[in-house]
C-alpha cells in the first residue's frame, strides 16, 4: 500500500534536509507507526505521500503507483485525520459531512452511520462551534471515514479525548483493519502505538534507526532479566536458565510473592534511545 525508497527532502532556504533518505513500506491491512519527536519529518513524509509537496528525491508509491502519477483520483481512496480539525465551525455535524461528502465522485456513506462509528450521532444537528476538542477531533475522523477510503493517515487520533473515547477509538482503528483498511498512524503515545500497531518506525533526525513490531523491539531492547518482589524482598535473576536456578526456586518455595516480572523495555524506553542524539 506504501513503498517509500530513499526518500529524501529540502524545504526552500533549510539548513539542511528534512529526510535524508528513509525508507519503509506498509503492507495492505496493516496498521503501521510512524512515530518520533516534533521535527522529525513525520508530517513532511505524509504530505508527500499525500501528493502535497513535491521536489523530494527517492521515490514514494501509494497503491502500487508513484505518488506523483495519481492526481486528484489520489484523495477518493486515501483518507485523512488530522491533528488540528478540519471542520466548518458555523454548520452542524450532519451538514459538514454532507458537504464534503459532495466532493468526491463515488458514493459516500451514510453519514449518520459515520457519526455514530465516533459517537457523535446524538449531536448531529449540532454546530461545531459548540463542540469541544475532542468531539471536534472525532468530527475529524468521521470526515476521514465518510467515503470508505482503502488508506487511511491518523495523525494524533486520540488527542484530547478522555480516557473512553480514546479506546473507543482505538478499537474503531481495530475494526477498519479488521475490514481490510491500510493505516499509518502517527503519536507521540507510546501506549497507544504498542497497543495498536503491527510494526513501527522511528523518525528522528531525518532518518529511520529503528523499526519493527513492538513486541520484537521490545524483546531486542529490553532487558533479559526477571524480578522478584516478594513482602521482605526484591531479587533480580536472569532469564536464560532461570529453570535450573535454585536461588529462585529457593524464592517461589517461601510463599510469599508479591508479584514477578520481566524486565521487558516500553514503547517510551525505545522512543528515548532510538531518537536521542
Amino acid at each position: 500500500m506504501i513503498a517509500v525508497d530513499q526518500l529524501g527532502f529540502t524545504y526552500p532556504r533549510a539548513d539542511g534536509p528534512t529526510l535524508k533518505g528513509i525508507s519503509f513500506s506498509v503492507a495492505a491491512g496493516e496498521v503501521f507507526g510512524l512515530l518520533g519527536p516534533s521535527g522529525a519529518g513525520k508530517s513532511t513524509t505524509q504530505r508527500i505521500l499525500m501528493g502535497l509537496l513535491r521536489g523530494y528525491s527517492g521515490s514514494a508509491a501509494i497503491l502500487g503507483q508513484p505518488v506523483q502519477s495519481l492526481g486528484r483520483a489520489l484523495y477518493e481512496r486515501i483518507g485523512v485525520s488530522f491533528e488540528l480539525p478540519a471542520v466548518y465551525l458555523r454548520l452542524t455535524a450532519l451538514e459538514n459531512l454532507k458537504l464534503f461528502g459532495a466532493l468526491y465522485e463515488k458514493k459516500v456513506r451514510d453519514p449518520r452511520e459515520v457519526l455514530a462509528e465516533v459517537d457523535l450521532v446524538d449531536a448531529a444537528n449540532k454546530r461545531v462551534d459548540q463542540f469541544s476538542k475532542g468531539m471536534k477531533m472525532r468530527l475529524n475522523l468521521a470526515r476521514a471515514l465518510l467515503h470508505d477510503p482503502d488508506l487511511l493517515f491518523l495523525d494524533e487520533p486520540t488527542t484530547g479525548l478522555d480516557p473512553a473515547r480514546a479506546r473507543m477509538i482505538r478499537d474503531l482503528i481495530r475494526a477498519l483493519k479488521a475490514r481490510g483498511k491500510t493505516i499509518l498512524l502517527t503519536t507521540h503515545n507510546m501506549a497507544e502505538a504498542e497497543e495498536i500497531c503491527d510494526r513501527v518506525a522511528f523518525l528522528a533526525d531525518g532518518v529511520i534507526p529503528v523499526t519493527g513490531s513492538p513486541d520484537q523491539l521490545r524483546r531486542e531492547i529490553g532487558k533479559r532479566t526477571v524480578e522478584v518482589v516478594t513482602k521482605a524482598e526484591r531479587e533480580t535473576f536472569k532469564l536464560d536458565g532461570i529453570g535450573t536456578d535454585g536461588a529462585f526456586a529457593a524464592l517461589l518455595s517461601r510463599g510469599n510473592i508479591v508479584s514477578i516480572h520481566s524486565s521487558e523495555a516500553t514503547l517510551d524506553d525505545i522512543f528515548i534511545k532510538a531518537t536521542q542524539k
